[in-house]
């Protein structure tokens, strides 16, 4: 399947797209991938038995999902979003892709993301998702505060899309979850060393969680709504 039919930059400009500069630049849009993509995407998406983002690796995934990422990581792309951030040249970044097919309730504390990021984009590819605002991804005006919205909460349904430029107020974050809730995740990074760096950490990590995974569900399931960690 050809990458440009399942993430067209032209989809940005559907009339329910949100575009905020204030209190930091953000995009949520709607509807960007196909239906027809679904099915090939379900299929594609890496079989992760751990909970957690995860580096994208080719040799885990389908053609589809290969597809979407080379897509998602395009010169194109990044200019359309950065264009839309007011983020000069943002293709000339080097992109970390991460991956996540399941959550626990640690997850989701709220945060910045790191300096070393330049901007971050959420592609959900949920099928259904159950009536509740837990999962949902928030930005926020506070550290302190998971209630206090920037914009609407995002339910992480097929297709929805977020992206943000980090800055030091950049909060965001979502309720206690746990279950499935795949996500791509693409993060412009400062340099190739850091790229390097969160690479080898999230390696570990996926190590580290397929031998620990039980105490892991464990350590968050009593988190407060809005815990917070400084990135």
């Amino acid at each position: 399947m050809n990458a440009t039919v399942l993430l067209d930059p032209a989809r940005l400009d559907r009339p329910d797209t949100d575009v905020r500069r204030e209190p930091f630049p953000l995009l949520i849009a709607h509807g960007q991938l196909p239906d027809d993509a679904r099915a090939g995407l379900e299929r594609d998406f890496p079989r992760y038995t751990s909970a957690g983002f995860f580096p994208y690796d080719p040799a885990d995934c389908g053609p589809s999902i290969n597809a979407l990422v080379a897509n998602l990581t395009a010169p194109a792309f990044a200019r359309a979003i950065g264009e839309r951030l007011g983020i000069d040249d943002l293709g000339r970044y080097p992109t970390l892709v991460t991956l996540c097919r399941y959550l626990n309730k640690r997850h989701g504390t709220i945060h910045t993301d790191s300096k070393s990021k330049v901007a971050t984009a959420l592609l959900y590819l949920n099928g259904q998702w159950p009536d509740t605002s837990d999962g949902c991804l928030r930005f926020l005006h506070r550290i302190d505060d998971i209630d206090a919205l920037v914009a609407p909460e995002l339910t992480p349904l097929y297709g929805e899309f977020a992206v943000f430029k980090r800055c030091e107020n950049s909060f965001h974050g979502h309720l206690p979850f746990e279950g499935e809730r795949r996500v791509v995740q693409v993060a412009w990074l400062t340099s190739e060393e850091e790229k390097l760096r969160k690479t080898r950490r999230g390696r570990f990590s996926r190590t580290f969680k397929k031998l620990v995974g039980a105490l892991d569900r464990k350590f968050g399931a009593g988190r407060d709504r809005s815990a917070a960690h400084r990135d």
